[in-house]
């Protein structure tokens, strides 16, 4: 797949979800991080890999979906606070995933020892998903 394929196909996969199997339950894990810098540039290295020869398919999503896993829970531990205020334009709700488009926005952050600092910028988009674990977690929960 192209760059451009490849970013279109994670567009549209925005809110699946991995499931790994967690002792005896499962827990669920959002990609929503493989649209990141991280996360793009991860699924580029493996394609390219794949395209090589030098790992198979199913490694490759399996890296993928190990990759799913370590930002949910790293994200999980962050200790700094981050406040912002703009203009919300539009808001969406669509299998239990938010979609929040906003203006003009101003960004606080707070973290250990002190640290503040602002950011400002013009236009946000904001994808936000259930973040509970488990058997009732992403789009397809409605059985």
């Amino acid at each position: 797949l192209s760059c451009s394929a490849r970013r279109a196909l994670a567009r549209a996969q925005l809110a699946r979800v991995t499931w790994f199997p967690a002792g005896r339950s499962v827990m669920a894990y959002y990609e929503l991080y493989r649209r990141s810098t991280l996360g793009m540039t991860l699924t580029d290295a493996l394609d390219e890999m794949v395209t090589n020869g030098e790992l198979t398919p199913s490694i490759a999503m399996k890296v993928l979906a190990q990759f799913d896993k370590n930002m949910n829970e790293a994200l999980g531990s962050v200790k700094t606070k981050t406040t912002f205020k703009g203009n919300l334009d539009t808001y969406r709700f669509c299998d239990n995933v938010w979609t929040f488009l906003l203006d003009d926005v101003t960004f606080t952050v707070t973290g250990p020892g002190g640290y503040k600092d602002n950011a400002h910028v013009d236009k946000l988009k904001i994808v936000a998903c259930d973040g509970k674990t488990g058997d009732n977690v992403g789009p397809s929960s409605k059985k």
